[in-house]
């Protein structure tokens, strides 16, 4: 008997269910292909939600996601709700209460994408960070007092355990052990101001590093990171970093790699129920006009059949994207791709099937 996995699809906001749509029918292909069955449950968390119930998620919802194999997310952001409210609501809060403790972005440049680096090509950029995805300054830790006044105080801490970063190293050695391409690892940092957050992501990485002496551990302050992912990406394999040192350089990463329309991440619980999603937003002014690029989310549903032990699958999604980029894409904005939404996602099928 074939493998089942149940899949719970979160659609989302403004353009989410349009490259959802797409990265759904390239799933079905590829299961077909590889002899798997998936079950889909969708979930219509989001802005027409909350302005519906004011309610990001409703109670139980959580408990409910926790049944399925993985969870497949379009975008979160609607124009009639105020930022932050589904930020924290549903995207953190789903991070935070099924412990998704690492974020997992591939940085790879495909061939025929544009990258804005001079003399730069897909051999140059192919490197994944590891983001430590519940603790530092996303943790919500803080306050404010005489809020208002010219006295106002406002505090955000940055929380950093012992387990919450020793867990991230490991899984960050582990990964690079697997991928096994440069075995580097490199922990990106600011030791010489954030001397107690850093110190203890430096003796932890460097004692869990002993473990592991086929791969070179280094590192590296993250300014000098931003400076080198311009200048030698090439250098790079894995890095593994915190929360909020993650979320800036994997956005500029994004744009060597081409741009959000192609990069996918990661919420990673390797013990639990993961989430996948296209890194690029909700995109509202492109809603309905079958436009928008899907590839990220097709690329965030390979990540997600790979995380589910279908690598062959997985890579054979990858490959079909790398085929239609190299073969037909004219550009990765919205728009100006050449062809529709769903005439991507109809290319990237007849990759997958030929």
């Amino acid at each position: 008997m074939s493998k089942a996995y149940n899949i719970a699809v979160i659609p989302g906001d403004g353009t989410g269910p349009e490259v959802i749509a797409e990265g759904i029918k390239v799933i079905k292909a590829v299961s077909q292909k590889y002899g798997f069955k998936i079950d889909l449950k969708y979930f219509n968390f989001g802005g027409e939600h909350y302005l519906e119930t004011g309610e990001a998620l409703p109670s139980g919802a959580v408990e409910e996601l926790k049944k399925h194999d993985a969870i497949y997310l379009g975008a979160i952001g609607h124009p009639d709700v105020k930022p932050g409210v589904l930020e924290k609501g549903i995207l953190l809060r789903l991070r935070f209460e099924l412990d998704q403790y690492i974020n997992l972005r591939p940085v790879k440049l495909y061939p025929g994408v544009e990258c804005p680096l001079k003399d730069k090509g897909p051999e140059h950029i192919d490197f994944v960070v590891v983001r430590e995805n519940t603790e530092g300054l996303y943790a919500g830790a803080g306050g404010v007092l005489k809020k208002g006044t010219p006295d106002e105080v406002a505090v955000q801490e940055s929380i950093n355990t012992r387990k919450g970063v020793e867990r991230c190293v490991r899984y960050a050695f582990e990964y690079c052990k697997k991928r096994n391409k440069a075995n580097k690892l490199t922990l990106c940092g600011k030791t010489n101001v954030l001397t107690f957050a850093f110190d203890l992501w430096e003796r932890t990485f460097y004692e869990v590093a002993k473990e592991y002496p086929d791969i070179k551990a280094d590192y590296a302050h993250v300014d000098a990171i931003t400076m080198w992912f311009i200048k030698n990406p090439e250098w790079f394999d894995v890095i593994v970093t915190d929360n909020m040192f993650g979320d800036i350089i994997t956005d500029l990463g994004a744009m060597i790699q081409g741009g959000m329309g192609i990069a996918a991440g990661g919420n990673i619980n390797p013990q639990g129920v993961s989430m996948f999603e296209p890194i690029g937003g909700s995109a509202p002014k492109y809603k309905g006009r079958n436009t928008i690029n899907p590839l990220a989310a097709i690329c965030a549903g390979g990540m997600l059949l790979e995380h589910l032990d279908e690598a062959e699958a997985g890579k054979c999604v990858e490959r079909a994207v790398m085929q239609v980029t190299a073969n037909h894409i004219k550009s990765l904005a919205a728009g100006q791709m050449g062809y529709t939404t769903t005439e991507v996602g109809d290319l990237v099928v007849k990759y997958i099937i030929e």
